[in-house]
């Protein structure tokens, strides 16, 4: 389960860590913002990393499928459940490098498997500061594993397989980490009872993926290295319909030179990076009685570039005005490039027309932020300025037979400024407790997907907007907590507000399917309170829970009218989260973990229900020697039906059913 930072001194809230990577340790103003770390040990027992960041309540899928099915579109993720979104509304960083897709801002999870992550740092609320665009609703800050391995392999019941491992080693002053994973599974259909029929499908999976990461000194100074990472991943699965499946691969590389700054001296970060990805998709409409589907568009390719650079200085001072200041200032800029290929109007049995539409989007801004600490309070804050541009959009359409263009259309170059900011401060109450207040801002601009590229989801369509306007973020919150030696507990109160929320607007709607288009809605407000504890009860048995209630409602102003008033789709009023540890043994671990969530609505207009899902996993775990554990695991233990998702006809899509698996975890 998750930790908030324990409230003493601040800058001992983040421990210390050796840094072999090039990159530069969590600073002190972290304390003062609503950071949440993930248990090591909920790391450790998950497969996926998404599953893992599901167990802290403040964190939303955009469905309530996990990577072992969900599409690569609508892997998107976002924080507090305003407004999850398949593009997402949270920045993924690994080690300082974006996650997030540069086509569609969505993350395909098998970049990081939860085997080569050494932690994870959850940022709720807006991420200004050195977070950057995208950042909207937080960001997860990953950290690559620095030493020793793992290496776990298992079988499920639903013809899954999964080998995944990571290892460092040293030679002489050179570091080398790598990690991969192979998973495999025959998957299960998503419609089930009476409703299914010949056209539904498994959402079977195939997924690879492996990483090379070499750290080295940096000439002869000191404290100064330089790490320079590969990474390859590719994915294919069903989509739960005959004739529709999903591809997405893609590979990076990246290049971080960083030098870990000491009392009264600098330290500093100068990093580059580049994303190449991919994505095929194919959609199909279904008949009325589900025993066929008709192919609806082929999505054969869309390559997409994202590259990037970050610079940053930090300098600490041990004694400034009576406390400790630490400050950094820095910049950034990114750039994505991407187009979507594809086939769609099937008629007589053959596609009869072909699509090409894309751009590039841009953003590129500077930053300062720093923190003092003095005695019991810490204060922390920082500025960015951001200049944004979409350019070179366009929309090529024309006919199979003979080439003759049926359109050509050329998207006006549009760009603005954002200023976004933060500040916050916290105050130690006795030796136990503390409390914190924190305001902030943030934006992210529309993704390439989001802009120029129309989609379909069986029978309901979706149409691009080439208009959008970045979101922005702006919100308050207050905190309290308190941190003994065998228990802790924290509460935060937050209230956010979207201008210019992205949403999915429904233009007209019929029994066979809906039409929608991308725009600028309007606002969401959201009012929100996040409680979470731990005890340990015995030095054998502890017990940790979380929840968090979101009421946040839409005013669709005069951009969309019929929205206002109504929850934002897929975002619940109440998660919640438990779990049980209990070493019954020296070798026998047993751990049960629910998931509560109430109803949410599959659609802009809150016509499709989704009702409210209760899931209980459980895990064991014998010790066979110091560097082996053989476990077994029971995935929704009690079969719930989870929807998932609901179609115009009112079809409800589910999400995994009960899956058991057995595995062997190597360490050293």
């Amino acid at each position: 389960m998750p930790q908030d930072f324990p409230p003493p001194n601040p800058p001992q809230a983040l421990p210390e860590i050796v840094v072999t990577a090039a990159r530069l340790p969590p600073t002190a103003a972290d304390a003062a913002f609503s950071v949440v770390r993930l248990d090591p040990q909920v790391l450790e027992r998950s497969m996926r990393l998404d599953e893992a960041l599901r167990t802290v309540p403040a964190v939303s899928l955009f469905r309530r499928t996990s990577s072992l099915a969900a599409n690569p579109t609508t892997q998107g993720l976002s924080l507090r459940a305003i407004a999850p979104s398949g593009a997402g509304r949270a920045l993924i960083t690994l080690d300082g490098v974006p996650l997030n897709d540069p086509f569609g801002g969505w993350v395909i999870w098998s970049q990081a498997a939860p085997e080569s992550l050494a932690r994870v740092d959850i940022v709720r609320g807006a991420g200004a500061g050195p977070y950057g665009a995208g950042a909207l609703t937080g960001a997860v800050a990953l950290t690559e594993r620095d030493r020793g391995g793992v290496l776990d392999g298992s079988a499920a019941q639903d013809g899954g397989a999964r080998l995944a491992g990571a290892a460092s080693t040293r030679l002489g002053s050179v570091g080398v980490t790598v990690s991969a994973l192979h998973e495999v599974s025959d998957g299960y259909i998503p419609v089930r009872g009476p409703a299914a029929g010949a056209a539904d499908t498994p959402l079977d999976l195939d997924s690879r993926a492996a990483a090379l990461r070499v750290d080295a000194p940096l000439g002869r100074m000191e404290g100064a290295r330089l790490s320079v990472r590969a990474a390859v991943w590719e994915e294919d699965r069903g989509a739960g319909l005959a004739g529709a499946r999903a591809n997405a691969s893609g590979h990076s590389l990246s290049a971080t030179a960083a030098r870990t700054p000491q009392d009264d001296g600098y330290g500093w970060r100068l990093q580059a990076w580049r994303i190449d990805s991919d994505l095929a998709n194919g959609s199909v409409s279904v008949a009325a009685d589900r025993s066929t589907t008709t192919p609806a568009n082929d999505q054969f390719k869309t390559p997409a570039t994202g590259s990037g650079v970050n610079l940053a200085l930090r300098r600490q001072s041990a004694d400034w005005r009576g406390g400790r200041l630490e400050w950094e200032v820095g910049a950034d800029a990114r750039l994505n490039r991407g187009e979507t290929r594809e086939r769609y109007s099937y008629v007589g049995g053959a596609f009869t027309r072909e699509r090409r539409a894309g751009g590039e989007t841009s953003v590129a801004g500077a930053y300062v932020d720093g923190s003092w600490t003095a005695g019991d309070w810490l204060v922390a804050g920082g500025a960015r300025l951001d200049r944004w541009a979409n350019a070179d959009g366009f929309r090529v359409e024309r006919l199979l037979a003979g080439g003759a263009p049926t359109a050509d259309v050329t998207f006006e170059d549009r760009s603005g400024q954002v200023f976004s900011g933060r500040l916050a401060a916290r105050r130690r109450l006795g030796e136990t407790m503390s409390a914190r207040a924190a305001a902030y801002s943030s934006f992210r601009p529309a993704t390439l997907n989001e802009l120029y590229r129309p989609f379909r989801v069986g029978n309901d369509q979706t149409t691009a907007n080439a208009d959008l306007k970045p979101e922005r973020l702006s919100g308050v919150e207050v905190g309290l907590g308190a941190a003994r030696e065998r228990a802790a507990w924290g509460a935060t109160v937050f209230w956010n507000r979207i201008d210019d929320a992205i949403v999915n607007v429904t233009l007209s709607e019929g029994v066979s399917g809906v039409i929608r288009q991308r725009q600028n809605a309007g606002v969401i407000s959201a009012l929100g309170v996040e409680v979470n504890g731990s005890a340990h009860l015995t030095s054998a048995l502890s017990l940790t829970g979380a929840v968090a209630w979101t009421e946040a409602e839409i005013d669709g102003g005069n951009a969309a009218p019929q929205l206002t008033g109504l929850r934002p789709a897929q975002a619940p009023r109440w998660t919640a989260t438990a779990g049980l540890d209990w070493r019954t043994t020296e070798r026998l671990t047993l751990a049960v973990a629910a998931r509560y969530e109430s109803a949410r609505f599959d659609d802009d207009l809150n016509s499709r229900v989704l009702d409210a899902a209760l899931t209980a996993d459980a895990r064991a775990e014998w010790t066979l020697n110091d560097r082996a554990v053989l476990w077994a695991a029971a995935d929704n233990l009690f079969d719930a039906e989870v929807q998932a998702a609901r179609t115009a006809d009112d079809v409800a899509g589910y999400g995994p059913p009960r899956r058991v698996s057995l595995g062997l975890r190597l360490t050293y």
